[in-house]
């Protein structure tokens, strides 16, 4: 019988072996199991394998075999076998053919190669990774030939191309993988898919665990907010699984039998202590399909059959003879609104499945079709487009109609709505319009409509149950095999779905019936009929807000023999009864004498109550003598005896004869010893002559021995005398002496009496070690062994909260010291320990001392030294790779010298932080360092360093890190602060020192501040005299290092000087002026002219930003007097006074009229020419991008942006610009395949011009 916690032998006879193939071959994997195992299961990548067209999965009794067809190498990767708790992994590699190569696509055929796998929907909507769909192939669809997917996959040189399901994959990659990296988490995020309406999907997303302490948490929503967890059920189920040799999380979304309400935006979110991602996808359900769809690729044919596949050339005569003769009628088919119903990423299918050949008018039009529509008036405000509820809770819906006066109709599940008691209340508050559902149940959880004449809005709401918690958890159990296993637990509400697993499989209702699920209001239990050594393990029930474990053992029947059948010595007529007691009370068994089997009559009796079985036997005769055995039945030992008869002898004594003991009679010495078992009757029969007859008298220790509490009786005959105790116990253990007397003399015997008892129970045992899934524990012998060797001991352990012990061994165990395995970490357990000898087992110890198995975690990962001074080092690291249920308390570093063993803690107490800085070491001495992490367990293995460290100051040149906004000129506002941070490097710490303009800093009005590594310049105010040129230079030693920054602090400039008017003519007025004679510390940017009529004297602007020193005013009034002003303007604003004109401009009427003479007017016109034409760029993947270039031409030319010779107008991820003949085209978030050539045309009716540029896109 294996001990508890052994490790179980394997179930494979023979275990399939690691092999390479061809690309194009089968390859053929077999394994044979034990007699018994007729079930396997294949897995994938840790996914189970369905048989399929691809995958062959045969059975033939204990011989297995799985068959992939056509491997290429995307079936490449690690696969595994299962039976029972056996699991074997082995290695698919797929290699190239030896004469085979990557030969180009013709032109063409790789891009429509590529659109058709890509829009090659599944029916099903399978997204998931595993089974054929982890192959890269769509839904489940056939994979073609090995070389054409090879080629659809990837190209000669490994380039990553996009492939059919939506992903890059690159040769020699893991399949699967996603294009692009994760930002924080995901190693593969969920793709949008569609599948028809009763079909099933799956959504899948991947987290790598290799840089996580702990699972992520991963919540799935709909819509916004709406939390999926709450409506997992028969129709929707979430999954999670773990694979510990690559560290990967797997969580999967199942949607079981789609319903078209099940379509919408999903998010997925995960989230790892400050880490966060997410990631949003589509699910589109359609209707099942009305028409089969047209394989136009099947109908062509080629016109030579010569050349293999591809020789001469396409034939479109069978299609066009297909379609003449086969007419399909049926209803008509509006594919416009077709189109605007679906997502635009399926604009391309259905164009191709209706004939639509123009697609950038398809475009065009469905763009005006949707400007074209009316948008509703009745509706002031709509019902989202989700609610969600707790049960019981009341929930509200309100909408705002446009007529206040209006009446709605509130429909659910397209039945209207009534008043209903206090269920649903309808209320009309001015232009709102109410619907409230109190005490909301799973009844309430529908699709909602309010409706208002020809318009409607419609809303979903959901009812979130509260989470179900578990009030008694389960318990561990321990069965033998063929027996039936109850596992029950309670729950906080009645009727509340429970989830039952078997080491993270879920268990489910068989044909045969292997398990079975009850419900009794908060009660569950699940059946485990005719249990098995297979069926051992943990059992998880999970409810959507708690879960309780418990571990079930199954051991083979074994039968312990509580009581052996004793021999027996009795003498004629008396009775003799041979009992023993087994572990099993359902065992039955037969009774032999000499061989023969024992038939019960009058005078033999055998009797079977409980675990006791006896047989009696009356009347002893001489013939009954003999060999007495007892065998249970289906147990191949049995259980002996004898039973001796004993003859008494008379012998003729003379009168007068002294009395004599005959104890020789029995064959024994007078001294012998005599065992009987605690509880039993003693029964001591002595043989006695004498004449007359003696006198019989007892005694134990020097005391006459009396009949006292009815359990002692003494018999006097006068050719014996009877010693009978009932019970005896462990203080009548001694020596007997009987003596007997008469007138003749007398005679005097000692008869020993030992009792054996069960032992006594040990002491509390202690745990020694706990680990990640067990402990140690060691216990002293018990200190009174019963009077017969202890044989071994029994273990048992329980959960603390538990009332159930589970035993550990069936084994008697030899050792005090026991190592107990296949716990659980985190949860809290005690432990006893009881003795067995020969006649039994003693009572059970008290408990250990409730313990948790934890193990400590390992050691800290990438220990460096950051920094080192004379006195001081830095040290960092990373945490431990693995954690545990106990979490991490802290970390605690030590030092010690070279060649010393006296480890000095660098602090008092742990320290939480991944780094330190220790102080006070010694100088030029070389020190080791050591981190280890400490948790409940204790302390994990050190991670050290490699060499000892010297504790000396590292010379290190000086060297300013001088920011980049620095390099420039410093523009700086009067009154504003200045306040600039220089970071520099350097050791020992530099030497600081700042200059202005050659001239040391007056440290009055300018503040510094230094540091180890930085300084800082700070001026709280500053002012026009600050500006100049600040020196900065850091020494250390005899190096140095200097940098410059450029201070300009700039203010509003003084205004102009002398404003003239130099000339009036007609209605205009000329202006002049001289600049300013203060600019304000920075360069005039221009001027503000202003004009006021003399009557009102109000300001209006006439000219702003005239760069030039003079200016026209023109289209003044006739008759009014006007003033002049002049501002001047810089970077900040413009000046606070204005130069204003002495003498006002009276506007005379003009006399005569002006005849301007005449002049032959100039042509401006000219073609289109770039002045400044594009340029090639290179730009990153995932980031906006601009090409520019500057075009002249009069009349205004008409621009047209170009990719590749397409017109760009109609395509919105574009978008173009014009200012003063500066060109601008705006690509958002350019991906690879919007690398190209970019043409920019100009053209009026004199001429056009071109200008081209090559943009490269690159890939982070």
């Amino acid at each position: 019988m294996p001990e508890a916690g052994r490790k179980p032998a394997s179930s494979f006879t023979k275990k399939p072996r690691s092999a390479v193939f061809t690309v194009g071959s089968d390859a053929t994997f077999a394994a044979e199991t034990e007699k018994g195992v007729t079930k396997v299961r294949w897995q994938r990548h840790g996914a189970d394998m369905a048989a399929s067209e691809r995958w062959t999965m045969v059975s033939e009794g204990t011989l297995h075999t799985l068959t992939i067809h056509s491997v290429s190498s995307l079936d490449s990767g690690v696969y595994a076998v299962i039976a029972g708790s056996s699991k074997v992994k082995f290695e698919l590699k797929v290699k190239e053919p030896a004469d085979g190569g990557c030969g180009p696509l013709p032109p063409g055929e790789g891009e429509q190669k590529l659109t058709r796998d890509t829009h090659a929907a599944s029916p099903t909507g399978n997204v998931s990774a595993n089974s054929e769909a982890a192959a890269g192939v769509p839904g489940g669809q056939k994979v073609p030939e090995s070389h054409s997917t090879e080629q659809d996959q990837e190209g000669c040189d490994g380039e990553k191309v996009p492939a059919p399901s939506g992903t890059a994959l690159k040769r020699g990659s893991v399949e699967g993988a996603s294009f692009q990296d994760g930002v924080a988490l995901f190693l593969e995020r969920p793709q949008s898919g569609t599948v028809t309406v009763g079909s099933d999907i799956i959504f899948t997303s991947r987290v790598q665990g290799t840089n996580i302490l702990r699972k992520p948490t991963v919540r799935w929503f709909k819509g916004k907010w709406m939390d999926v967890s709450s409506k997992t059920g028969a129709h929707l189920q979430l999954k999670e699984t773990y694979d510990r040799n690559s560290k990967v999380y797997t969580f999967e979304m199942h949607i079981i039998q789609a319903k078209s309400n099940d379509a919408g935006g999903y998010r997925c979110e995960v989230t790892d202590k400050d880490r966060f991602d997410c990631c949003n996808f589509e699910l589109t359900v359609h209707d099942a399909p009305v028409q089969e769809e047209v394989n136009l690729l099947s109908q062509f044919r080629r016109t030579s059959t010569d050349g293999g596949e591809e020789a001469g050339e396409l034939d479109f005569s069978a299609l066009l003879k297909k379609r003449n003769v086969k007419v399909e009628e049926g209803p008509k088919i509006d594919v416009w609104e077709i189109l605007q119903n679906a997502p635009p990423t399926q604009y391309e299918k259905i164009a191709f499945q209706y004939g639509i050949t123009d697609l950038r008018g398809m475009l065009k039009r469905l763009k005006r079709m949707r400007k074209e529509e009316k948008k509703g008036t009745a509706f002031l405000t709509k019902l989202a487009g989700a609610y969600q509820v707790d049960k019981g809770q009341k929930m509200k819906l309100m909408v705002e109609v446009a007529n206040p006066d209006a009446e709605v109709k509130w429909l659910k599940n397209g039945q209207e709505l009534h008043p209903s008691g206090s269920k649903f209340i309808f209320e009309n508050i001015g232009n709102k319009r109410m619907l409230t559902i109190n005490h909301c149940s799973l009844a309430d959880d529908a699709a909602y409509q309010c409706v208002l004449g020809d318009e409607k809005t419609i809303t979903e709401l959901f009812v979130r149950e509260p989470p179900v918690l578990i009030t008694h958890p389960l318990e561990d159990q321990v069965a033998m095999v063929g027996e039936r296993v109850e596992f029950e637990l309670e729950v906080s509400e009645e009727g509340a779905l429970v989830k039952w697993e078997r080491n993270g499989q879920e268990l489910r209702r068989e044909e045969t019936f292997k398990y079975r699920f009850k419900k009794d209001g908060k009660k569950h239990v699940l059946f485990i009929n005719e249990a098995t050594k297979e069926d051992a393990g943990h059992y998880t029930a999970k409810t959507n807000g708690d879960q309780s474990v418990a571990e079930l053992l199954v051991q083979e029947k074994q039968l312990e023999v509580y009581q052996d059948i004793a021999d027996l010595t009795v003498k004629a007529e008396e009775q003799a009864v041979f009992k023993c007691e087994v572990s099993d009370d359902k065992v039955k068994g037969t009774w032999f004498k000499n061989g023969v089997e024992v038939i019960p009559n009058n005078r033999m009796q055998i009797t079977h109550i409980g675990r006791i079985h006896k047989l009696v036997i009356d009347n002893v005769r001489p013939e009954d003598e003999g060999d007495y055995t007892f065998v249970p039945d289906g147990f191949a030992f049995n259980l002996s005896a004898k039973l001796n008869f004993l003859e008494v002898k008379i012998d003729y004594v003379p009168r007068q004869d002294p009395p004599k003991i005959h104890l020789d009679c029995l064959g024994r010495i007078p001294d012998a010893t005599i065992i009987v078992v605690a509880g039993n009757k003693l029964r001591l029969d002595v043989p006695i002559t004498g004449d007359p007859v003696p006198t019989v008298i007892w005694t134990k220790a020097d005391q006459v021995i009396t009949e006292l509490d009815g359990r002692v009786h003494i018999e006097k005959h006068p050719d014996h005398c009877l010693f009978i105790m009932e019970g005896a116990e462990r203080c009548d253990q001694g020596v007997y002496t009987v003596l007997v007397k008469n007138p003749a003399g007398e005679d005097r015997a000692d008869i020993t009496v030992k009792v054996v008892d069960v032992p006594d129970p040990p002491d509390a045992p202690l745990v020694l070690s706990v680990g990640e899934d067990c402990c140690t524990i060691q216990w002293e012998p018990p200190a009174f062994d019963g009077g017969q060797p202890v044989l071994g001991y029994v273990l048992e352990r329980k959960k603390k909260n538990s009332c159930r012990w589970m035993r550990l061994n069936f084994d008697l165990w030899k050792e005090t010291t026991y190592e107990a395995k296949r716990m659980i970490e985190g949860v809290v357990y005690e432990m006893r320990v009881y003795a067995v000898n020969s006649i039994g087992m003693s009572r059970h110890s008290q408990a250990t001392r409730p313990f948790i198995p934890i193990a400590p975690t390992s050691e800290p990962t990438n220990l460096t030294v950051e920094d080192v001074s004379d006195t001081t080092i830095s040290l960092k690291w990373r945490a431990p790779e693995k954690v545990g249920a106990a979490g991490l308390d802290g970390y605690l570093v030590e030092y010690c010298k070279e060649g010393s063993n006296d480890w000095v803690p660098a602090q008092q107490g742990l320290t939480d932080r991944n780094s330190i800085l220790i102080h006070d070491l010694p100088t030029g001495e070389r020190m080791h360092f050591r981190v280890k992490a400490i948790n409940m367990a204790g302390p994990s293995a050190a991670a050290s360093l490699s060499q000892p460290v010297t504790i000396r100051e590292i010379v290190q040149r000086p060297r300013i890190c001088l920011p980049r906004n620095l390099r420039q000129k410093v523009l700086k506002v009067v009154g504003e602060s200045v306040n600039l941070l220089i970071p520099f490097q350097g050791k020992p710490r530099p030497v600081v020192s700042w200059l202005k303009d050659g001239q040391p800093l007056n440290l009055q009005d300018v503040t510094v501040r230094n540091s180890d590594s930085d300084t800082i310049l700070f001026i709280r105010s500053a002012e026009r005299g600050h500006s100049g040129i600040y020196q900065l230079q850091v020494e250390v030693e005899s190096a140095q290092d200097t940098a410059s920054i450029h201070i300009q602090v700039i203010d509003r400039p003084g205004p102009p000087v002398a404003v003239k008017i130099r000339e009036v003519w007609g209605l205009n007025v000329a202006l002049s002026w001289l600049p300013p004679k203060d600019d304000g510390n920075c360069e005039i940017t221009g001027y503000t002219i202003q004009k006021a009529d003399k009557k009102t004297m109000e300001w209006f602007v006439v000219y702003e930003h005239c760069r030039r020193v003079e200016c026209s005013v023109s289209e003044l009034v006739v008759g009014n007097e006007y003033f002049f002003r002049v501002f001047t303007e810089n970077l900040c604003g413009l000046s606070q006074e204005a130069a204003q004109t002495k003498d006002s401009v009276y506007i005379q009427k003009p006399g005569t009229e002006y005849k301007p003479p005449s002049y032959k007017e100039h042509d401006f016109t000219e073609p289109p020419k770039f002045t400044r034409p594009l340029i090639d760029r290179s730009v990153i993947c995932g980031y906006n991008a601009t090409l520019s270039c500057a075009v002249r031409g009069t009349p205004k030319p008409k621009v047209v942006w170009c990719k590749n010779q397409v017109d760009l107008s109609g395509d919105p991820r574009y978008r173009m610009f014009s200012n003063q003949g500066v060109l601008t085209l705006e690509i958002r978030k350019p991906s690879s395949f919007d690398a190209g050539i970019y043409s920019c045309v100009a053209s009026n009716p004199l001429g056009e011009a071109r200008s081209n540029c090559k943009l490269e896109v690159r890939v982070p």
